[in-house]
């Protein structure tokens, strides 16, 4: 999944945040609502806009993001 062809990063909506598509849903948004234990399905249907593609590309991103985190070794 190239997430890149559905988030979105503006400076003027939501403080630049990446956000699916062109809507005003954050990547941050859709995880914390997996996280609390909804489902795909229950997102699906309280955001009609969203697509499970959308859902997946904000699990990309998140991926994509960690894969770049660099931690520092314990001294």
């Amino acid at each position: 999944m190239d997430w890149r062809v559905r988030i979105t990063f503006e400076p003027g909506k939501r403080g630049g945040k990446p956000c699916v598509r062109d809507l005003r849903i954050t990547v941050t948004d859709v995880l914390e609502y997996l996280a609390s234990g909804m489902s795909e399905d229950e997102i699906l249907r309280d955001f009609p806009d969203l697509t499970r593609e959308d859902i997946r590309a904000c699990l990309a991103f998140a991926a994509d993001r960690e894969r770049k985190f660099v931690s520092v070794p314990p001294a």
